[in-house]
């Protein structure tokens, strides 16, 4: 995968301490990384850059909001997300990305691309069970729920408390359970 030009930080021309990146990903983002489970992507990325004589320290924070699809609806909502990572980068002989939070990059490297980075910290940050703040609170009004609804084992039960015929064999069944 082509790395994005501004997502590549020049670190050589830089004096020693703190320096502040801030970018706003949007769709096209994700595009270049083929995923599609954004319908649409307003975040805001701040990155602090502090340089060291011998190291490199990054903090990524992220916040803003993703449009997705809700897991039991399938209805597009506004979903919230924050995240932040602390990245180390030391040199070394070879470039070296086993670890979580340290970067390991070669001697006579002049720049760091930190898409990849962003990129994990948003999807990260989504949660896993995406669910419409609609159908937590009951305000959201669908023929899928209604459906659910209706599917659902607490509703056939009721329909069973309220006399419907049931077969006799399962009758004997529950005497199984109460002759202990």
């Amino acid at each position: 995968m082509k790395p994005l030009k501004e997502f590549t930080i020049p670190f050589v021309g830089l004096k020693d301490g703190a320096h502040h990146f801030e970018y706003k990903i949007s769709e096209a983002f994700f595009q270049h990384f083929e995923y599609e489970d954004f319908n649409d992507v307003n975040i805001k990325v701040n990155v602090i850059l502090n340089k060291k004589t011998t190291l490199l320290e990054l903090h990524f924070e992220v916040s803003g909001d993703v449009n997705i699809n809700c897991d039991v609806t399938n209805e597009p909502f506004n979903q919230g997300i924050r995240n932040d990572f602390d990245l180390v980068v030391k040199f070394g002989s070879e470039f070296n990305d086993e670890f979580i939070d340290i970067l390991i990059i070669p001697h006579g490297t002049h720049d760091i691309n930190i898409q990849q980075y962003i990129y994990e910290l948003i999807v990260l940050a989504v949660p896993i069970k995406r669910i419409h703040p609609g159908v937590i609170d009951g305000t959201l009004r669908s023929d899928i729920l209604k459906k659910l609804e209706e599917l659902s084992p607490d509703s056939h039960k009721e329909r069973q408390d309220e006399g419907d015929d049931i077969d006799p064999r399962w009758n004997t069944l529950k005497q199984l359970l109460t002759d202990k």
